[in-house]
Protein backbone atom coordinates (compact mmCIF):
# COMPACT_ATOMS: atom_id res chain seq x y z
CA UNK A 1 0.00 0.00 0.00
CA UNK A 2 1.22 3.61 -1.02
CA UNK A 3 1.14 6.08 1.64
CA UNK A 4 -0.97 9.51 0.70
CA UNK A 5 2.73 11.24 1.54
CA UNK A 6 5.88 10.46 2.33
CA UNK A 7 6.58 10.15 6.41
CA UNK A 8 9.81 9.73 8.21
CA UNK A 9 10.91 7.20 9.70
CA UNK A 10 10.69 8.26 13.56
CA UNK A 11 6.99 9.16 12.83
CA UNK A 12 6.37 5.41 11.98
CA UNK A 13 8.71 4.43 14.84
CA UNK A 14 6.84 6.42 17.21
CA UNK A 15 3.25 5.92 15.41
CA UNK A 16 4.02 1.75 16.46
CA UNK A 17 6.08 2.22 19.34
CA UNK A 18 9.28 0.86 18.68
CA UNK A 19 13.08 1.31 18.15
CA UNK A 20 14.73 2.08 14.92
CA UNK A 21 18.05 1.87 13.18
CA UNK A 22 18.22 4.89 10.48
CA UNK A 23 18.52 8.28 10.15
CA UNK A 24 15.41 10.66 11.41
CA UNK A 25 14.47 11.52 8.27
CA UNK A 26 14.53 8.17 6.27
CA UNK A 27 11.52 8.19 4.13
CA UNK A 28 8.82 5.66 4.63
CA UNK A 29 6.41 5.79 1.23
CA UNK A 30 4.57 2.83 1.93
CA UNK A 31 3.87 -0.66 3.45
CA UNK A 32 3.48 -4.42 1.62
CA UNK A 33 4.41 -8.17 2.32
CA UNK A 34 7.13 -9.51 0.83
CA UNK A 35 6.18 -10.61 -2.79
CA UNK A 36 5.36 -6.78 -3.95
CA UNK A 37 7.24 -4.66 -1.81
CA UNK A 38 9.05 -1.80 -3.58
CA UNK A 39 11.72 0.34 -2.61
CA UNK A 40 9.96 2.80 0.01
CA UNK A 41 8.25 0.00 1.34
CA UNK A 42 7.99 -1.31 4.52
CA UNK A 43 8.00 -4.98 4.94
CA UNK A 44 7.32 -6.98 8.01
CA UNK A 45 9.33 -10.47 9.10
CA UNK A 46 9.18 -12.06 12.31
CA UNK A 47 10.61 -15.65 11.77
CA UNK A 48 14.73 -16.43 11.42
CA UNK A 49 13.52 -18.25 8.54
CA UNK A 50 12.85 -15.07 6.44
CA UNK A 51 15.44 -12.76 7.91
CA UNK A 52 17.84 -12.97 4.38
CA UNK A 53 14.95 -12.86 2.28
CA UNK A 54 13.58 -9.36 3.99
CA UNK A 55 16.89 -7.94 4.70
CA UNK A 56 17.90 -8.88 0.76
CA UNK A 57 14.37 -8.04 -0.41
CA UNK A 58 13.36 -4.49 -2.60
CA UNK A 59 11.94 -3.41 0.79
CA UNK A 60 13.88 0.13 2.22
CA UNK A 61 12.52 -0.33 5.47
CA UNK A 62 11.97 -3.64 7.74
CA UNK A 63 9.95 -4.32 10.38
CA UNK A 64 12.29 -7.16 12.52
CA UNK A 65 11.92 -8.66 15.68
CA UNK A 66 15.57 -8.98 16.24
CA UNK A 67 18.44 -6.23 16.22
CA UNK A 68 20.41 -7.45 13.24
CA UNK A 69 23.07 -5.54 10.89
CA UNK A 70 21.18 -3.23 8.61
CA UNK A 71 22.42 -3.45 5.28
CA UNK A 72 23.33 -0.39 3.70
CA UNK A 73 20.81 2.38 2.18
CA UNK A 74 18.15 0.48 4.30
CA UNK A 75 16.42 1.34 7.69
CA UNK A 76 15.40 -0.72 10.58
CA UNK A 77 12.03 -1.01 13.01
CA UNK A 78 13.06 -3.02 15.51
CA UNK A 79 9.42 -4.28 17.53
CA UNK A 80 8.66 -7.24 19.73
CA UNK A 81 5.76 -7.95 17.55
CA UNK A 82 6.29 -6.49 13.92
CA UNK A 83 3.11 -8.46 13.14
CA UNK A 84 1.05 -6.77 15.75
CA UNK A 85 2.73 -3.52 14.51
CA UNK A 86 2.09 -4.17 10.69
CA UNK A 87 -1.55 -4.14 11.46
CA UNK A 88 -1.37 -0.99 13.32
CA UNK A 89 -0.34 0.48 10.54
CA UNK A 90 -2.90 -0.71 8.27
CA UNK A 91 -5.58 0.70 11.12
CA UNK A 92 -3.66 3.87 11.01
CA UNK A 93 -3.76 4.86 7.64
CA UNK A 94 -6.64 2.87 6.28
CA UNK A 95 -8.97 2.72 8.96
CA UNK A 96 -12.46 1.16 8.55
CA UNK A 97 -15.04 3.80 7.41
CA UNK A 98 -18.61 2.51 8.18
CA UNK A 99 -21.15 2.66 5.37
CA UNK A 100 -23.64 5.21 5.43
CA UNK A 101 -25.71 4.25 1.99
CA UNK A 102 -25.60 1.10 -0.59
CA UNK A 103 -23.98 3.23 -2.96
CA UNK A 104 -21.09 5.21 -1.53
CA UNK A 105 -20.85 9.11 -2.24
CA UNK A 106 -17.25 8.59 -2.53
CA UNK A 107 -17.86 5.98 -5.54
CA UNK A 108 -16.99 6.99 -9.44
CA UNK A 109 -19.21 5.47 -11.74
CA UNK A 110 -18.73 5.66 -15.60
CA UNK A 111 -21.45 6.52 -18.08
CA UNK A 112 -23.99 4.18 -19.29
CA UNK A 113 -22.84 1.34 -16.76
CA UNK A 114 -26.11 -0.04 -14.98
CA UNK A 115 -26.44 -0.37 -11.18
CA UNK A 116 -29.39 -3.05 -10.84
CA UNK A 117 -31.15 -2.77 -7.19
CA UNK A 118 -29.31 -4.44 -3.99
CA UNK A 119 -25.67 -3.89 -5.25
CA UNK A 120 -23.41 -2.18 -2.46
CA UNK A 121 -20.82 0.07 -3.55
CA UNK A 122 -18.39 0.95 -0.91
CA UNK A 123 -16.05 3.88 -0.14
CA UNK A 124 -13.81 5.21 -3.02
CA UNK A 125 -15.04 2.37 -5.45
CA UNK A 126 -14.49 3.02 -9.49
CA UNK A 127 -16.19 1.65 -11.72
CA UNK A 128 -15.90 2.47 -15.74
CA UNK A 129 -17.90 3.00 -18.17
CA UNK A 130 -20.60 0.28 -20.17
CA UNK A 131 -20.38 -1.59 -16.97
CA UNK A 132 -23.19 -3.81 -15.97
CA UNK A 133 -23.31 -4.82 -12.25
CA UNK A 134 -26.31 -7.17 -11.61
CA UNK A 135 -28.21 -7.44 -8.16
CA UNK A 136 -26.65 -7.87 -4.68
CA UNK A 137 -22.92 -7.47 -6.08
CA UNK A 138 -21.21 -6.52 -3.18
CA UNK A 139 -18.33 -4.40 -3.81
CA UNK A 140 -15.99 -3.31 -0.82
CA UNK A 141 -13.69 -0.03 -0.59
CA UNK A 142 -11.36 0.85 -2.98
CA UNK A 143 -12.29 -1.85 -5.28
CA UNK A 144 -11.43 -0.42 -9.32
CA UNK A 145 -13.34 -1.90 -12.40
CA UNK A 146 -12.55 -0.74 -15.63
CA UNK A 147 -14.59 -0.71 -18.68
CA UNK A 148 -17.09 -3.04 -20.01
CA UNK A 149 -17.07 -5.41 -17.03
CA UNK A 150 -19.81 -7.51 -16.00
CA UNK A 151 -20.69 -9.15 -12.74
CA UNK A 152 -23.30 -11.43 -12.15
CA UNK A 153 -25.84 -11.31 -8.83
CA UNK A 154 -24.51 -12.48 -5.61
CA UNK A 155 -20.42 -11.56 -6.54
CA UNK A 156 -18.37 -10.51 -3.44
CA UNK A 157 -15.44 -8.69 -4.28
CA UNK A 158 -12.96 -7.16 -1.71
CA UNK A 159 -13.60 -9.40 1.43
CA UNK A 160 -9.94 -9.60 3.49
CA UNK A 161 -7.87 -11.97 2.59
CA UNK A 162 -7.45 -15.71 4.47
CA UNK A 163 -4.39 -15.05 6.69
CA UNK A 164 -3.63 -15.46 10.25
CA UNK A 165 -1.15 -15.88 13.13
CA UNK A 166 -1.54 -18.56 15.34
CA UNK A 167 -1.34 -17.07 18.96
CA UNK A 168 -1.63 -19.37 22.18
CA UNK A 169 -5.78 -17.13 22.70
CA UNK A 170 -6.36 -18.18 19.00
CA UNK A 171 -5.66 -16.86 15.40
CA UNK A 172 -4.63 -13.20 15.06
CA UNK A 173 -5.79 -11.68 11.29
CA UNK A 174 -3.34 -9.60 9.34
CA UNK A 175 -5.44 -6.45 8.26
CA UNK A 176 -6.13 -6.20 4.79
CA UNK A 177 -5.16 -2.98 3.20
CA UNK A 178 -5.60 -3.78 -0.78
CA UNK A 179 -7.32 -4.20 -3.48
CA UNK A 180 -9.43 -5.83 -5.85
CA UNK A 181 -8.66 -4.94 -9.58
CA UNK A 182 -10.55 -5.87 -12.26
CA UNK A 183 -9.29 -4.28 -15.97
CA UNK A 184 -11.72 -4.33 -19.13
CA UNK A 185 -14.03 -6.76 -20.46
CA UNK A 186 -14.06 -8.88 -17.69
CA UNK A 187 -16.89 -11.29 -16.98
CA UNK A 188 -17.22 -12.49 -13.20
CA UNK A 189 -20.64 -15.37 -12.76
CA UNK A 190 -22.67 -15.36 -10.03
CA UNK A 191 -21.78 -16.04 -6.27
CA UNK A 192 -17.83 -15.78 -6.65
CA UNK A 193 -15.92 -14.43 -4.09
CA UNK A 194 -12.24 -12.48 -5.11
CA UNK A 195 -10.70 -11.61 -2.04
CA UNK A 196 -8.49 -8.10 -1.63
CA UNK A 197 -4.68 -8.38 -1.32
CA UNK A 198 -3.03 -8.30 1.90
CA UNK A 199 -1.32 -4.53 1.12
CA UNK A 200 -1.18 -5.18 -2.68
CA UNK A 201 -4.03 -5.97 -5.46
CA UNK A 202 -5.36 -9.27 -6.53
CA UNK A 203 -5.68 -8.19 -9.65
CA UNK A 204 -7.84 -10.11 -12.59
CA UNK A 205 -6.52 -8.83 -16.28
CA UNK A 206 -8.27 -7.61 -19.50
CA UNK A 207 -10.74 -10.36 -21.00
CA UNK A 208 -10.62 -13.05 -18.61
CA UNK A 209 -14.44 -14.97 -17.69
CA UNK A 210 -15.02 -16.45 -14.69
CA UNK A 211 -18.03 -18.58 -14.18
CA UNK A 212 -20.34 -18.95 -11.14
CA UNK A 213 -19.18 -19.90 -7.78
CA UNK A 214 -15.65 -19.19 -8.43
CA UNK A 215 -13.08 -18.26 -5.12
CA UNK A 216 -9.91 -16.08 -5.69
CA UNK A 217 -7.56 -15.65 -3.52
CA UNK A 218 -6.06 -12.51 -2.27
CA UNK A 219 -3.07 -11.09 -4.14
CA UNK A 220 -3.19 -13.44 -6.63
CA UNK A 221 -2.97 -12.81 -10.75
CA UNK A 222 -5.17 -13.60 -13.20
CA UNK A 223 -3.59 -13.15 -16.76
CA UNK A 224 -5.52 -11.85 -19.74
CA UNK A 225 -8.01 -13.83 -21.47
CA UNK A 226 -7.78 -16.87 -19.07
CA UNK A 227 -10.90 -18.93 -18.33
CA UNK A 228 -12.08 -20.41 -15.31
CA UNK A 229 -14.85 -22.20 -14.91
CA UNK A 230 -17.33 -23.12 -12.12
CA UNK A 231 -16.01 -23.98 -8.35
CA UNK A 232 -12.55 -23.85 -8.77
CA UNK A 233 -10.11 -22.47 -5.75
CA UNK A 234 -7.49 -20.51 -5.96
CA UNK A 235 -5.22 -20.13 -3.08
CA UNK A 236 -3.74 -16.81 -2.26
CA UNK A 237 -0.23 -15.14 -3.95
CA UNK A 238 -1.04 -17.33 -7.26
CA UNK A 239 0.29 -15.82 -10.78
CA UNK A 240 -1.94 -17.39 -13.03
CA UNK A 241 -0.71 -16.62 -16.51
CA UNK A 242 -2.30 -15.13 -19.92
CA UNK A 243 -4.85 -17.56 -21.73
CA UNK A 244 -5.08 -20.38 -19.03
CA UNK A 245 -8.03 -22.58 -18.84
CA UNK A 246 -8.89 -24.09 -15.58
CA UNK A 247 -11.94 -26.37 -15.73
CA UNK A 248 -14.13 -27.10 -12.29
CA UNK A 249 -13.84 -28.03 -9.18
CA UNK A 250 -10.00 -27.51 -9.76
CA UNK A 251 -7.67 -26.66 -6.64
CA UNK A 252 -4.90 -24.19 -6.91
CA UNK A 253 -2.21 -23.70 -3.89
CA UNK A 254 -0.80 -20.74 -2.56
CA UNK A 255 2.44 -18.77 -3.91
CA UNK A 256 2.70 -20.84 -7.28
CA UNK A 257 2.92 -19.89 -11.45
CA UNK A 258 0.47 -21.65 -13.75
CA UNK A 259 2.24 -21.04 -16.99
CA UNK A 260 1.19 -19.36 -20.22
CA UNK A 261 -1.47 -21.17 -22.15
CA UNK A 262 -1.82 -24.11 -19.59
CA UNK A 263 -4.87 -26.36 -19.62
CA UNK A 264 -6.08 -27.86 -16.22
CA UNK A 265 -8.94 -30.56 -16.42
CA UNK A 266 -11.82 -30.52 -13.43
CA UNK A 267 -11.24 -31.82 -10.21
CA UNK A 268 -7.15 -31.36 -10.32
CA UNK A 269 -4.99 -30.59 -7.33
CA UNK A 270 -2.42 -28.27 -8.41
CA UNK A 271 0.47 -28.49 -5.78
CA UNK A 272 3.14 -27.06 -7.64
CA UNK A 273 4.26 -24.37 -10.51
CA UNK A 274 3.25 -26.00 -13.78
CA UNK A 275 5.13 -24.94 -16.98
CA UNK A 276 3.16 -22.91 -19.72
CA UNK A 277 1.44 -24.52 -22.65
CA UNK A 278 0.59 -27.93 -22.02
CA UNK A 279 -2.41 -29.91 -20.71
CA UNK A 280 -2.51 -31.24 -16.68
CA UNK A 281 -4.82 -33.04 -14.79
CA UNK A 282 -5.01 -35.52 -11.52
CA UNK A 283 -4.05 -34.95 -8.37
CA UNK A 284 -1.36 -33.59 -7.61
CA UNK A 285 -1.44 -32.36 -10.77
CA UNK A 286 0.66 -33.68 -13.68
CA UNK A 287 0.97 -33.68 -17.56
CA UNK A 288 -1.75 -35.56 -19.79
CA UNK A 289 1.33 -37.73 -20.99
CA UNK A 290 2.72 -38.43 -17.45
CA UNK A 291 -0.84 -38.76 -15.85
CA UNK A 292 -1.89 -41.30 -18.20
CA UNK A 293 1.38 -43.30 -17.90
CA UNK A 294 0.82 -43.72 -14.13
CA UNK A 295 -3.05 -44.72 -14.66
CA UNK A 296 -1.86 -47.43 -17.21
CA UNK A 297 0.29 -48.97 -14.46
CA UNK A 298 -1.73 -48.82 -11.67
CA UNK A 299 -4.39 -50.75 -13.78
CA UNK A 300 -1.98 -53.67 -13.97
CA UNK A 301 -1.04 -53.67 -10.55
CA UNK A 302 -3.17 -56.60 -9.92
CA UNK A 303 -2.29 -58.52 -12.58
CA UNK A 304 1.36 -57.86 -10.91
CA UNK A 305 0.35 -58.80 -7.08
CA UNK A 306 -1.74 -62.40 -8.19
CA UNK A 307 1.66 -63.44 -10.28
CA UNK A 308 3.56 -63.19 -7.14
CA UNK A 309 1.14 -65.06 -5.11
CA UNK A 310 1.98 -68.00 -7.60
CA UNK A 311 5.48 -67.47 -6.73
Amino acid sequence: MKLPHVHSLKFIAQLINCQYVGPDDFPVEGFNEIHVVRPGDIVFVDHPKYYDKALNSAATVILINKKVDCPEGKALLISDDPFRDFNKLKVYFRPFVPATAMVSESARIGPNTIIQPGCFIGNDVSIGKDCLIHANVVLYDHTVIGDRVVIHSGSILGADAFYYKKRPEGFDPLQSSGRVLIEDDVHIGAACTIDKGVSGDTTIKKGAKIDNQVHIGHDSVVGRDCLIASQVGVAGCVIIEDGVTIWGQAGITSAITIGAGSIISAQSGVSKSLEGGKSYFGTPAEEFRKKYKELAALRQLPEVVEQLKKK
